[in-house]
């Protein structure tokens, strides 16, 4: 096996998972959704990523594997955010829009951190944009502008996200707006440079524990409809593809 950082391991196990899932639902997890119901061959692309995700999840465990699976996780993703992310952004002021774009970016942050990680001698001569220290801080200002919309979202959505705050916490109104804010900041920090290492870490710790007390406790205790499920998906993949971003840090120091 081929375990470059625990977030290495923890983003390929979800992937695995999120494809499994797939599989089973027959149709996009939360992670790929939302996808037009008039997408020429939708059904085959429904398994497409299935596919992609368990085939891409157990390939970075794999030493023989992990440069394939992390150039076709990165193309796809790449390909998945223009194709159809920024399109729907252009073309609707939807919140929605944003937000889907968002978590795509942040996957896509973690597949080009792992790219870059796993790249060979021919992916740095032929794509060395990608392919080396410029890739992980191309990594890493894609992460910061998919937390900055991911920030205001909070503050659009006051009421949906302060009803999530856990009842033990007082004042769900100024969590919300904190949390939000700190997005917001984490994401200008990761994007001007400053303050990036210390921002990004703070940013994946504040998704996993929204993972932990938010959706963890209504995981056990089953109360939840069928779009928190899918929340619940999204925010633990997000959760993982953070910790990459935050493991390149080290790498990119020494670039």
């Amino acid at each position: 096996m081929r375990i470059a950082s625990v977030g290495h391991a923890f983003f390929a196990a979800t992937l695995i998972g999120v494809g499994v899932l797939g599989f089973i639902k027959g149709d996009f997890t939360a992670v790929w959704d939302p996808v037009p119901k008039t997408m020429p061959a939708r059904e085959a692309l429904v398994y497409l990523c299935a596919l992609i995700s368990v085939a891409c999840g157990i390939g970075l465990l794999w030493q023989r594997t992990a440069t394939l699976a992390a150039r076709v996780l990165f193309a796809y993703l790449l390909l998945w955010l223009l194709l159809l992310r920024v399109p729907g952004m252009l073309l609707s002021f939807d919140v929605g829009s944003w937000w889907s774009a968002c978590k795509t970016a942040v996957l896509l942050a973690a597949a080009w951190v792992l790219y870059v990680w796993f790249a060979t001698d021919w992916d740095r001569q032929r794509l060395g944009f990608f392919a080396g220290a410029t890739g992980l801080r191309g990594a890493s200002m894609i992460y910061g502008l998919a937390l900055i919309p991911l920030g205001i979202a909070h503050f659009l959505y006051l009421d949906a996200t302060a009803v999530l705050v856990p009842s033990w916490l007082p004042s769900p109104a100024a969590w919300a707006y904190f949390t939000g804010g700190a997005y917001i900041v984490a994401g200008l920090a990761a994007l001007i440079g400053v303050l990036a290492r210390l921002a990004v870490t703070l940013s994946a710790l504040e998704t996993g524990l929204i993972s932990v007390l938010v959706w963890l406790p209504r995981v056990v205790t089953g109360n939840l409809n069928a779009f928190q499920w899918g929340e619940v998906v999204v925010s633990v993949a997000l959760t993982a593809a953070a910790w990459v971003v935050v493991d390149s840090y080290g790498r990119l120091a020494r670039a």
